[in-house]
């Protein structure tokens, strides 16, 4: 088949499983608890898909603007991989999953010697920026949302203020996650600081395309497929991807993995990013969640995907 016809071909599936999924989006509800997602459009529906060779697809609302939230723990364990030896780094972060939310306390107080169980929840991503290199959490930072705009090809990323904003006023359940953790010494840094940088590196503003291009850089051993630069080794690819099949949709990831069998990350702005390894990556972005905080449409859209295309790594 000629090149134009398998563009038609795909252009046209991608559009007809929009339009099939749209109706999931009726069946789950915006996040509430940070004012200012609430005030998202719940009825979008998106999807980009970024092979391994750049090559690109786009279908629905990919262009809707969303705010990154937990997908961009994706690149914060990427940095810790790589600024920490993993013997140490699992002392402070462990690699297990966890049956409760993405936000509980229980898990630091009556598991894991206080530990996070995992980078892909909050209390890890908080701990997480703390173990990037710098010798100020400005510094952490930076280095955290240069690896964001680099894993997805996009230098003009920039943080929505007003969701940011929103975050930091209401954030109080992720204080008292971080101070707990300073209290029994994962955490020897400023809390107010160290918040600060992830309330602002979770309101990064993206659409689809960021986070499909971010999913093919870990589809392509670290290597992005936009601008061939290699921005990590093999080894922390397949570190992140396994903690992202085991961990990154919360106390959802086992069923995700039965339903779509594919590494993934999701975030309550409603995105999921998705990496079929060495092939391509996906961002899906459907604002209407589901109890979970994982984006129903997207979901249910991802599912049909990856049975569509054989994609299940399972």
């Amino acid at each position: 088949m000629k090149r134009g016809h398998v563009e038609t071909s795909m252009q046209e599936k991608l559009d007809q499983l929009i339009e099939e999924h749209r109706h999931w989006t009726k069946k789950g509800a915006v996040a509430t608890y940070i004012p200012e997602l609430s005030k998202q459009d719940p009825d979008l529906l998106g999807i980009s898909i970024c092979e391994v060779d750049g090559t690109q697809w786009q279908a629905g609302d990919w262009q809707a603007p969303f705010t990154i939230q937990s997908i961009s723990k994706v690149a914060y364990f990427t940095c810790v991989l790589l600024d920490n030896d993993f013997e140490e780094l699992t002392k402070k972060i462990s690699v297990s999953p966890t049956a409760d939310g993405f936000n509980s306390i229980v898990n630091l107080e009556t598991k894991n010697e206080h530990k996070p169980l995992n980078a892909m929840i909050n209390s890890g991503a908080i701990a997480g920026i703390s173990l990037v290199k710098g010798a100020t959490i400005e510094d952490k930072f930076q280095r955290i949302f240069r690896m964001i705009c680099d894993m997805a090809g996009n230098e003009a990323l920039k943080v929505n203020e007003a969701v940011y904003l929103s975050e930091k006023r209401t954030g109080d359940r992720n204080r008292a996650l971080a101070y707990f953790m300073k209290g029994t010494g994962i955490i020897t840094v400023d809390v107010e600081e160290l918040l600060d940088a992830y309330f602002r590196l979770c309101s990064i503003e993206v659409n689809c395309r960021d986070i499909a291009i971010m999913a093919a850089t870990l589809a392509n051993e670290g290597v992005s497929p936009v601008t061939g630069k290699t921005l990590f080794d093999p080894k922390t690819a397949r570190i992140v991807k396994g903690v992202m099949t085991t961990c990154g949709l919360y106390d959802g990831s086992g069923e995700f993995a039965v339903d779509v069998g594919m590494p993934g990350k999701s975030g309550v702005g409603g995105g999921i990013m998705t990496v079929s390894p060495r092939l391509l990556g996906i961002g899906v972005m459907g604002p209407a969640l589901d109890a979970k905080g994982n984006s129903l449409g997207g979901w249910k859209l991802l599912q049909s995907l990856s049975e569509e295309w054989d994609l299940n790594i399972f």
